[in-house]
């Protein structure tokens, strides 16, 4: 499929930009006229993470005219092993504003757009308005089918990226053109079915072939070349270094996007720690607080648990908690953690809370209903019993 440009050529280049675009300009389905509706072009990049960090630097190489980078996030240690736009100087700085010294750096020609917010139902359609094109490397459900509605509701293209451990995903949405993410994914995954890279891991050099291939469909669309990725999925496995192609068609029983919604409810997720902030825990959940104290007492002989750590060995070797035995999560699926579990009550903890809430569930459905879960995991043990440990 081929499609007309989708933005006008802006101003004529200058002497410098011609120098520096010079590369671009003597390719055939470029050229000058190319080059300027690069100019002309906003894009909007969501996540200046994994995959929005290649992404931005090459569409900033290439002279879009204005990128958007629309990040919540600092920086941390975690990850600097695959997000390449941030160095060692920025940790603890706003991702949006490390990212936009680093697009300055690449192309001073480059108008860059902070949006240091949390995309929601609320302030999506304000903010993608301004832009021409999306791209989403997001890491999370609700983000993704929020952007897509969005994009649909506003007749936007998006561009859009996946990565998980040593595999990546990439392909085009564009309502008025063809299928969307959610003729891909018609509905979510089951809460915590899919660990996210926090939890899972990822090859850092796989963002950069994913990220790039992003950058790479928004300068087609952009430029009206090629034939963009638009009902076709490109799947990616670094292991073997292998690419393959899915059709995605438009599925004639979705009901049309006509209105945004809750996606955290919609994705079947528990509301946000900051939406809870100051309110009761949920029944069968407890927090690292009441942990610690529950294993002082045990420790001291006054009452009797059993911990249980639902993340794989190799997570345990990074960061434990002291006292805990090891039955992973597919145990409790499955079921075969019942006959492992010794008598008494049962307290479970993974990373982060998502798997410890699956095999919580697991355990009230086969009437072990006295176990508990232990909200936020090993990392808010970290970051508020043991600061000293490393998180990951």
């Amino acid at each position: 499929m081929s499609l007309p440009p989708l933005v006008e050529p802006g101003p004529a280049l200058s002497t410098e930009q011609v120098r520096r675009y010079s590369r671009h300009l003597i390719l055939p389905d470029v050229g000058p006229s190319g080059q300027r509706r690069l100019g002309n072009a906003r894009v909007l990049v969501i996540g200046a993470g994994g995959l929005g960090s290649p992404a931005l630097m090459y569409l900033a190489a290439a002279g879009v005219g204005t990128l958007g980078v629309l990040d919540a996030d600092t920086v941390d240690e975690t990850n600097l092993q695959r997000q390449v736009i941030h160095g060692q100087s920025d940790l603890g700085r706003p991702k949006v504003d490390s990212a936009a010294d680093r697009i300055r750096e690449v192309n001073p020609y480059v108008t860059v757009r902070r949006h240091p917010v949390r995309l929601d139902s609320g302030n999506v359609l304000e903010i993608f308005r301004d832009y021409d094109l999306v791209l989403d490397g997001t890491d999370n459900f609700p983000t993704r089918y929020l952007v897509n509605d969005a994009c649909t509701l506003l007749g936007l293209p998006e561009v859009w990226g996946s990565i998980f451990r040593f595999d990546g995903q990439v392909s085009v949405f564009w309502a008025e053109h063809g299928p969307t993410y959610r003729d891909l994914f018609a509905a979510p995954p089951p809460p915590g079915a899919v660990p996210s890279c926090a939890e899972g891991g990822v090859l850092g050099a796989l963002c950069a072939a994913i990220g790039s291939m992003m950058a790479t469909e928004a300068i087609k669309l952009i430029c009206g070349i090629g034939s963009p990725l638009i009902g076709r999925l490109l799947v990616f496995d670094a292991l073997e270094l292998s690419w393959r192609e899915v059709s995605v068609r438009r599925n004639p029983e979705l009901s049309p996007v006509t209105e945004l919604v809750d996606y955290e409810e919609f994705c079947g997720l528990p509301p946000s720690p900051a939406a809870v902030a100051g309110a009761a825990l949920p029944a069968g959940t407890i927090d690292v607080h009441t942990l610690h104290r529950m294993l002082a007492d045990r420790d001291a002989g006054r009452g009797d648990f059993v911990l249980v750590d639902v993340r794989e060995l190799f997570e345990r070797e990074i960061v434990a908690i002291p006292g805990a035995i090891s039955i992973p999560t597919q145990a409790f699926l499955s079921g075969e953690a019942l006959d492992r579990l010794p008598p008494g009550r049962v307290v479970l903890h993974c990373k982060s809370g998502g798997r410890s809430a699956q095999a919580l569930a697991a355990l009230h459905a086969a009437g072990r209903t006295d176990a508990v879960h232990v909200a936020g995991g090993v990392l808010a043990w970290v970051r508020e019993i043991e600061p000293d440990k490393p998180t990951y």
